[in-house]
């Protein structure tokens, strides 16, 4: 991701965290919003073959928002988002939000410069 290295935080740091999704263009049925299911952030940390089984067998819900509206979820909420079939954009600004302290071994990324990766 641009050469900045990315982690999976701890999952009690996760459990703590909110994410909130701020809709730059329309996000309607036919431009791919994000998908669902409802309830899955209190799972735990889910893998692959578990996200699969989910996904397949319980009620997963689709998430319009408009241009301008705003989304909040918990970053371990099971979603994804389908290909759009209506060209145009579907910007999102997404912003991350933690409560809890990291520990002395992790630390947040501020910005800026990366490891000189390009």
């Amino acid at each position: 991701k641009a050469g900045i290295p990315h982690v999976e935080p701890p999952i009690a740091i996760l459990e703590s965290m909110i994410t909130i999704r701020i809709h730059l263009d329309d996000c309607g049925p036919e431009n791919g919003p994000l998908l669902v299911v409802p309830g899955s952030h209190r799972r735990g940390r889910i893998d692959g073959a578990q996200a699969a089984d989910l996904a397949n067998s319980e009620a997963v819900e689709m998430c319009p928002v408009p241009r301008g509206g705003a989304m909040l979820m918990r970053p371990l909420l099971l979603h994804a988002s389908r290909k759009a079939v209506r060209a145009g954009h579907r910007r999102v600004l997404s912003l991350d939000f933690c409560a809890t302290e990291l520990d002395g071994r992790l630390q947040w990324h501020a910005g800026g410069e990366t490891d000189g990766a390009a």
